[in-house]
Protein backbone atom coordinates (compact mmCIF):
# COMPACT_ATOMS: atom_id res chain seq x y z
CA UNK A 1 0.00 0.00 0.00
CA UNK A 2 1.43 3.37 -0.95
CA UNK A 3 0.23 6.94 -0.61
CA UNK A 4 -2.29 6.40 2.20
CA UNK A 5 -2.93 9.12 4.78
CA UNK A 6 -1.94 8.08 8.15
CA UNK A 7 0.75 16.39 12.00
CA UNK A 8 3.70 18.21 12.74
CA UNK A 9 6.62 17.08 14.88
CA UNK A 10 6.62 19.25 18.02
CA UNK A 11 9.67 21.09 19.21
CA UNK A 12 9.74 19.25 22.51
CA UNK A 13 9.07 15.72 23.70
CA UNK A 14 7.73 15.28 27.22
CA UNK A 15 8.61 18.89 27.94
CA UNK A 16 12.31 18.37 27.26
CA UNK A 17 13.88 20.78 24.72
CA UNK A 18 15.48 19.01 21.77
CA UNK A 19 19.02 20.25 22.38
CA UNK A 20 22.52 18.70 22.46
CA UNK A 21 25.88 19.14 20.67
CA UNK A 22 26.13 15.90 18.73
CA UNK A 23 23.89 16.19 15.64
CA UNK A 24 21.10 18.30 14.18
CA UNK A 25 17.49 17.57 13.32
CA UNK A 26 15.42 19.56 10.85
CA UNK A 27 11.63 19.24 10.92
CA UNK A 28 9.17 20.17 8.23
CA UNK A 29 8.94 23.69 9.68
CA UNK A 30 12.68 24.15 9.07
CA UNK A 31 13.47 23.90 12.79
CA UNK A 32 17.02 22.81 13.59
CA UNK A 33 17.61 20.97 16.86
CA UNK A 34 20.37 18.78 18.28
CA UNK A 35 20.74 15.22 19.49
CA UNK A 36 22.05 14.06 22.88
CA UNK A 37 25.26 12.28 23.67
CA UNK A 38 23.03 9.92 25.65
CA UNK A 39 21.67 8.66 22.32
CA UNK A 40 24.94 6.78 21.83
CA UNK A 41 24.14 4.44 24.71
CA UNK A 42 24.99 0.86 25.54
CA UNK A 43 23.71 -2.30 23.88
CA UNK A 44 21.48 -4.53 26.01
CA UNK A 45 20.68 -8.23 25.93
CA UNK A 46 17.11 -9.35 25.29
CA UNK A 47 16.71 -10.44 28.91
CA UNK A 48 17.26 -6.94 30.26
CA UNK A 49 16.27 -4.78 27.30
CA UNK A 50 13.23 -2.50 27.34
CA UNK A 51 12.02 -1.41 23.90
CA UNK A 52 9.70 1.32 22.66
CA UNK A 53 6.28 -0.06 21.69
CA UNK A 54 2.94 1.31 20.60
CA UNK A 55 -0.36 -0.60 20.82
CA UNK A 56 -1.40 -2.03 17.50
CA UNK A 57 -4.93 -0.64 17.90
CA UNK A 58 -3.47 2.86 18.32
CA UNK A 59 -1.29 2.90 15.23
CA UNK A 60 -3.92 0.96 13.24
CA UNK A 61 -7.31 2.19 14.57
CA UNK A 62 -9.05 0.47 11.66
CA UNK A 63 -7.90 -2.49 9.59
CA UNK A 64 -4.12 -2.79 9.39
CA UNK A 65 -2.60 -2.08 6.01
CA UNK A 66 0.35 -3.99 4.52
CA UNK A 67 3.40 -2.40 2.93
CA UNK A 68 4.67 1.18 2.90
CA UNK A 69 2.84 4.40 3.74
CA UNK A 70 4.48 7.59 2.53
CA UNK A 71 2.04 10.34 3.56
CA UNK A 72 0.88 11.51 6.98
CA UNK A 73 4.26 10.66 8.52
CA UNK A 74 4.14 13.74 10.78
CA UNK A 75 0.98 12.39 12.39
CA UNK A 76 2.61 9.00 12.93
CA UNK A 77 5.58 10.59 14.68
CA UNK A 78 3.25 12.58 16.90
CA UNK A 79 1.21 9.48 17.75
CA UNK A 80 4.31 7.48 18.63
CA UNK A 81 5.55 10.29 20.83
CA UNK A 82 2.21 10.60 22.66
CA UNK A 83 1.16 6.95 23.01
CA UNK A 84 4.24 4.75 23.06
CA UNK A 85 5.86 3.22 26.13
CA UNK A 86 8.80 0.99 26.99
CA UNK A 87 8.14 -2.69 27.61
CA UNK A 88 10.45 -5.66 28.32
CA UNK A 89 11.54 -7.04 24.98
CA UNK A 90 11.16 -10.67 25.99
CA UNK A 91 7.47 -10.04 26.71
CA UNK A 92 6.64 -8.42 23.38
CA UNK A 93 8.80 -10.40 20.93
CA UNK A 94 5.84 -12.66 20.09
CA UNK A 95 2.97 -10.29 20.97
CA UNK A 96 1.39 -8.71 17.87
CA UNK A 97 -0.81 -6.47 20.04
CA UNK A 98 2.33 -4.36 20.61
CA UNK A 99 4.29 -2.90 17.71
CA UNK A 100 8.00 -2.49 18.49
CA UNK A 101 9.24 0.74 16.85
CA UNK A 102 12.29 0.26 14.60
CA UNK A 103 14.25 3.10 12.92
CA UNK A 104 15.32 1.36 9.69
CA UNK A 105 18.17 2.98 7.73
CA UNK A 106 18.70 2.43 4.01
CA UNK A 107 22.16 3.64 3.01
CA UNK A 108 22.33 5.40 -0.35
CA UNK A 109 25.46 6.79 -2.04
CA UNK A 110 24.01 9.35 -4.46
CA UNK A 111 27.28 10.01 -6.30
CA UNK A 112 27.09 6.59 -7.99
CA UNK A 113 23.52 5.61 -7.01
CA UNK A 114 24.58 2.56 -4.99
CA UNK A 115 23.20 1.09 -1.77
CA UNK A 116 24.46 -1.00 1.14
CA UNK A 117 23.18 -4.57 1.11
CA UNK A 118 23.92 -6.74 4.14
CA UNK A 119 23.47 -10.40 5.01
CA UNK A 120 22.69 -11.48 8.54
CA UNK A 121 25.11 -14.11 9.86
CA UNK A 122 24.36 -16.76 12.46
CA UNK A 123 25.60 -14.56 15.32
CA UNK A 124 22.98 -11.91 14.51
CA UNK A 125 20.64 -11.33 17.47
CA UNK A 126 17.47 -11.88 15.43
CA UNK A 127 17.62 -15.64 14.82
CA UNK A 128 14.51 -15.56 12.60
CA UNK A 129 16.40 -13.52 9.98
CA UNK A 130 19.68 -15.49 9.81
CA UNK A 131 21.25 -15.68 6.33
CA UNK A 132 18.72 -13.31 4.79
CA UNK A 133 19.78 -10.22 2.88
CA UNK A 134 18.77 -6.78 4.15
CA UNK A 135 18.66 -3.31 2.63
CA UNK A 136 18.27 -1.70 6.03
CA UNK A 137 20.20 -1.45 9.28
CA UNK A 138 18.68 -0.40 12.56
CA UNK A 139 17.09 -1.71 15.70
CA UNK A 140 14.94 -1.10 18.74
CA UNK A 141 14.55 2.17 20.61
CA UNK A 142 15.67 1.93 24.25
CA UNK A 143 14.90 4.15 27.30
CA UNK A 144 18.25 5.91 27.18
CA UNK A 145 17.45 7.15 23.69
CA UNK A 146 14.66 9.34 25.00
CA UNK A 147 16.02 10.60 28.30
CA UNK A 148 16.92 14.02 26.93
CA UNK A 149 15.55 13.92 23.41
CA UNK A 150 13.02 12.51 20.97
CA UNK A 151 13.39 8.73 21.38
CA UNK A 152 13.04 7.89 17.69
CA UNK A 153 15.84 10.29 16.74
CA UNK A 154 17.98 9.12 19.67
CA UNK A 155 17.49 5.48 18.68
CA UNK A 156 18.32 6.27 15.06
CA UNK A 157 21.60 7.97 15.98
CA UNK A 158 22.65 5.24 18.41
CA UNK A 159 21.86 2.38 16.01
CA UNK A 160 23.72 4.14 13.19
CA UNK A 161 26.85 4.50 15.33
CA UNK A 162 26.62 0.90 16.57
CA UNK A 163 26.11 -0.79 13.22
CA UNK A 164 27.87 1.38 10.62
CA UNK A 165 31.39 2.76 10.16
CA UNK A 166 31.07 6.12 8.42
CA UNK A 167 33.89 8.67 8.89
CA UNK A 168 31.76 11.43 7.37
CA UNK A 169 28.53 13.17 8.39
CA UNK A 170 25.36 11.71 6.88
CA UNK A 171 21.81 12.92 6.32
CA UNK A 172 18.90 10.67 7.35
CA UNK A 173 15.48 11.49 5.89
CA UNK A 174 12.27 9.76 6.95
CA UNK A 175 10.60 8.49 3.76
CA UNK A 176 8.04 5.86 4.81
CA UNK A 177 6.27 3.89 7.50
CA UNK A 178 6.45 0.12 7.06
CA UNK A 179 4.10 -2.63 8.24
CA UNK A 180 4.35 -6.26 7.17
CA UNK A 181 2.16 -8.93 8.76
CA UNK A 182 3.09 -11.99 6.68
CA UNK A 183 5.97 -13.12 8.93
CA UNK A 184 6.33 -13.60 12.71
CA UNK A 185 9.02 -10.88 12.82
CA UNK A 186 7.00 -8.42 10.77
CA UNK A 187 3.83 -8.81 12.86
CA UNK A 188 5.49 -7.41 16.00
CA UNK A 189 7.54 -4.56 14.50
CA UNK A 190 6.75 -1.17 12.96
CA UNK A 191 9.40 0.31 10.68
CA UNK A 192 10.28 3.99 10.33
CA UNK A 193 12.22 3.95 7.07
CA UNK A 194 15.03 6.50 6.73
CA UNK A 195 17.07 7.08 3.58
CA UNK A 196 20.61 7.84 4.81
CA UNK A 197 23.08 9.57 2.48
CA UNK A 198 26.69 9.96 3.68
CA UNK A 199 28.64 13.05 2.65
CA UNK A 200 31.35 10.96 1.02
CA UNK A 201 32.76 7.51 0.39
CA UNK A 202 31.27 4.05 1.00
CA UNK A 203 30.25 3.00 4.48
CA UNK A 204 31.21 -0.29 6.15
CA UNK A 205 29.48 -2.71 8.49
CA UNK A 206 30.79 -2.39 12.04
CA UNK A 207 29.61 -5.69 13.54
CA UNK A 208 31.30 -8.00 11.05
CA UNK A 209 30.69 -11.03 13.25
CA UNK A 210 26.94 -10.47 12.77
CA UNK A 211 26.68 -8.90 9.33
CA UNK A 212 28.51 -8.86 6.04
CA UNK A 213 27.98 -5.96 3.68
CA UNK A 214 28.48 -4.99 0.05
CA UNK A 215 27.86 -1.75 -1.87
CA UNK A 216 25.74 -2.46 -4.96
CA UNK A 217 23.42 -0.89 -7.47
CA UNK A 218 19.75 -1.83 -7.31
CA UNK A 219 20.12 -3.67 -10.59
CA UNK A 220 23.03 -5.75 -9.27
CA UNK A 221 21.23 -6.71 -6.07
CA UNK A 222 18.15 -7.87 -7.95
CA UNK A 223 19.59 -11.39 -7.99
CA UNK A 224 19.30 -11.47 -4.19
CA UNK A 225 15.67 -10.32 -4.12
CA UNK A 226 14.15 -13.70 -3.28
CA UNK A 227 16.64 -14.11 -0.42
CA UNK A 228 15.86 -10.70 1.12
CA UNK A 229 13.91 -10.33 4.35
CA UNK A 230 10.36 -9.19 3.70
CA UNK A 231 10.97 -5.58 4.84
CA UNK A 232 13.83 -5.26 2.36
CA UNK A 233 11.74 -6.57 -0.51
CA UNK A 234 9.16 -3.87 0.20
CA UNK A 235 11.86 -1.20 0.45
CA UNK A 236 13.57 -2.42 -2.72
CA UNK A 237 10.35 -2.03 -4.66
CA UNK A 238 9.93 1.48 -3.23
CA UNK A 239 13.52 2.49 -4.09
CA UNK A 240 13.01 1.38 -7.67
CA UNK A 241 9.98 3.66 -7.68
CA UNK A 242 10.48 7.02 -5.96
CA UNK A 243 11.98 6.95 -2.44
CA UNK A 244 15.17 8.97 -3.17
CA UNK A 245 13.21 11.83 -4.75
CA UNK A 246 10.70 11.75 -1.88
CA UNK A 247 13.49 12.32 0.67
CA UNK A 248 13.57 15.98 -0.33
CA UNK A 249 10.05 16.35 1.13
CA UNK A 250 10.72 14.42 4.34
CA UNK A 251 9.00 15.67 7.53
CA UNK A 252 11.99 14.61 9.64
CA UNK A 253 15.62 15.08 8.61
CA UNK A 254 18.46 14.14 10.97
CA UNK A 255 22.05 15.22 10.34
CA UNK A 256 24.07 12.31 11.70
CA UNK A 257 27.57 12.89 13.11
CA UNK A 258 30.52 10.87 11.78
CA UNK A 259 30.69 7.30 13.11
CA UNK A 260 34.38 6.39 12.67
Amino acid sequence: MRGAELSAVPEEANGVPLRSPQAHVVTEEGMSVSSPAAALGAVHTHAEEDVLCIPRTTIFPGAAWHGLVTRGLERVLRTIRACSEYRPRQLVEDDPSQQQVIPYCIVHHPEDDTYLLTRRLRRSSERRLHNLYSLGVGGHVNPGDGERFDPVVGGLIREWSEEIICPWPATASLVALLNEDSTPVGRVHLGLVFLVEPESGPVKVRETEKLEGEIMTLEAMRRHYLSMESWSQLCYDDLVAEAPARAERSPLVVELPPAP
